[in-house]
């Protein structure tokens, strides 16, 4: 009998854009309990917003690979960044606001397939009113405002977001810049939804390690695309998946779970599919993601131990989620 051939990964990678474009051993147990219904911790400090152009000239944009004459040189990138600032914790978030004193933590987080930065925002300001400067660029080829849409373009974003975190970190050492002294080029992670969150794995793979990046958040991601090795320093990884999405498969995530050498946890959102656990916070499912990957942030970048102990608490929830923790 004949086996039929595995389809080659960017073979995979252009079914799951497909998908996504359609529809835009045991683990370890802990005991249940109702779970997080409310925002994971107090906001520590107020939250303010700022919008920056990248430009790489050096790269190409080109919405039709394999005809090269329809590539255009450079690679735009709007950046929207959340930032702890100066002013009431937990209000609204506010543009222009002063930067609180900082060095904090950087997190890089990119969008999913015709997504925007604004989208999660309901998750990135949790983040950033912790203590974390959040940095989301608007991808060139697969945002909802790019003028061509290439989903296929993904290969591409882990350069783009080195290009950004390096870029956004310059800001802090430049004299005059309002961000001057605010992040921590020492203290990065990525993070990502979707397509984002393919992004994120290839940034932590052997294909485009960025080996500044001390964590990894993979919001209902695999590796399609990239390499499922990793390379570099030991970063661990936070997982979070619904065992319901019809996009991006529970088992494929996984299986990408599985080659991560490192400290590592998945956290099971139960019947949960593709978008609402990270996009609408009036889902259930978004209480224990916004607890767990503040958490889980917060202990990787800040050696926040407290943290950790709320994460492992948050990530099991009685009909919600469940966690398989080797961190």
């Amino acid at each position: 009998m004949t086996r039929s051939p595995i389809p080659s990964a960017p073979a995979l990678l252009l079914v799951l854009v497909v998908a996504l474009s359609a529809g835009c051993s045991a683990p370890w147990m802990a005991t249940p309990h109702p779970g997080p219904t409310a925002a994971p911790a107090p906001a520590t400090y107020a939250v303010g917003l700022r919008s920056v152009t990248f430009s790489d000239p050096s790269r190409l944009t080109n919405p039709t690979p394999g005809q090269p004459a329809a590539a255009t040189q450079g690679r735009t990138l709007q950046a929207t960044i959340w930032y702890p600032a100066a002013g009431i914790p937990g209000a609204a978030v506010r543009a222009g606001a002063t930067p609180a004193r900082g060095p904090f933590p950087v997190v890089l987080f990119s969008h999913g397939l015709l997504g925007m930065p604004a989208d999660y925002q309901a998750l990135t300001t949790r983040w950033a009113g912790t203590g974390l400067v959040v940095v989301a660029p608007a991808y060139p080829l697969t945002s909802r405002e790019s003028a061509a849409v290439q989903a296929l373009d993904v290969v591409n974003q882990p350069a783009d977001a080195t290009f950004v975190l390096t870029s956004a970190v310059r800001l802090s050492a430049t004299p005059g810049d309002p961000f001057q002294g605010l992040l921590d080029g020492r203290r990065m992670a990525a993070a990502g939804h979707s397509l984002g969150a393919i992004t994120t794995v290839g940034l932590l793979s052997t294909c485009c390690r960025d080996a500044r990046l001390r964590a990894g958040v993979v919001l209902a991601g695999n590796w399609l695309g990239f390499s499922n090795t990793y390379t570099g320093p030991a970063a661990p990884v936070l997982f979070e998946h619904g065992d319901r999405d019809q996009l991006v498969p529970y088992a494929s995530a996984q299986r990408t779970f599985g080659a991560v050498p490192w400290p590592k946890a998945f956290v099971t959102l139960d019947g949960e599919g593709h978008l609402d656990p990270y996009l609408q916070p009036a889902s259930p499912a978004f209480a224990v993601v916004a607890a767990t990957t503040t958490e889980f942030l917060r202990w990787s970048l800040l050696a926040d131990r407290t943290a950790l102990d709320a994460f492992r608490h948050d990530s099991t929830v009685t009909g919600t989620a469940h966690v398989d923790d080797r961190l």
